[in-house]
């Protein structure tokens, strides 16, 4: 079956919140939509697995191994398995994560 999604349009901002809604969960990796409101994110942490950011909306900061990176929309970044990083909303904006398991 073939589903076609509109990224930008499938999820929605929320007013100071974070919001997420996995598109696909398999056992080889994810993929999930999140939506940041302006000045929230994600505290630093880190994945056993590598994981690649799609800006689809907007301008997030990605702090990955130290090193800041403001992506705006159609960028991507591709953060290595088991290196620390956080993101914060600069202004609102969406992604599109993708965690590769395998």
């Amino acid at each position: 079956m073939v589903g076609i999604v509109t990224l930008k349009e499938n999820i929605e901002y929320s007013k100071g919140a974070v919001v997420s809604k996995t598109l696909v969960e398999k056992s080889v990796g994810t993929i999930t939509l999140f939506a940041f409101d302006a000045g929230q994110g994600l505290s630093e942490h880190s994945a056993p697995f590598d994981a690649v950011v799609q800006v689809i909306d907007g301008e997030g900061v990605f702090v990955i191994g130290g090193e800041e990176h403001n992506l705006t929309a159609g960028q991507m970044v591709i953060m290595p398995a088991n290196v620390p990083h956080s993101v914060r909303a600069v202004q609102k904006f969406k992604m599109l994560l993708t965690m590769i398991r395998a």
